[in-house]
């Protein structure tokens, strides 16, 4: 019985070693491949908003949170406490860059915020700049598009 208490500590305490291994390792991918300034996702613009209030808005300074080593502004507390609960519901596809170049050329483009879809649940956004707006040329063959954004971000995101 001693044995098997000293083997289930070991094993607890490797597994931990892992986990938290595993941890550190995922945060240096999200800073190495995710669009940010410094370690600031979306410009600054609340995630959350996009789904609740199917609009782009300015996140507060004051309403911050760092996941995976990845900041966020949130325009409420609320927002705020629900991106907490589930932050992968949340957070916007291929790191943040223009769904549309993800499976175009399998390129890091930069978005514009205020350019965005909502997917099955999952957060889109597009570059619109120049006179350039992506998102009518995502939505003219969005299925294709998507297929191949998915392989090129996993690609990337090794």
């Amino acid at each position: 019985m001693k044995n098997l208490l000293v083997l289930l500590t070991t094993l607890t305490a490797v597994a931990g070693i892992f986990h938290q291994a595993w941890a550190q390792n995922e945060g240096s991918r999200r800073l190495k491949h995710y669009n940010l300034e410094q370690t600031l996702a979306i410009g600054g613009y609340d995630p959350v908003a996009y789904f609740t209030q199917n609009k782009a808005l300015e996140g507060k300074k004051s309403n911050t949170y760092t996941y995976q080593n990845v900041t966020y502004y949130f325009a409420s507390p609320t927002n705020l406490e629900s991106f907490k609960k589930e932050p992968a519901r949340y957070e916007p596809q291929y790191g943040g860059w223009c769904a549309y170049a993800m499976g175009e050329t399998g390129e890091k483009v930069e978005i514009d915020p205020e350019t965005f879809k909502i997917l099955d649940g999952k957060l889109y956004l597009f570059y619109n700049k120049l006179f350039t707006n992506t998102l009518p040329k995502w939505n003219k063959d969005e299925a294709n598009l998507k297929k191949k954004a998915d392989i090129s971000w996993a690609k990337l995101y090794q």
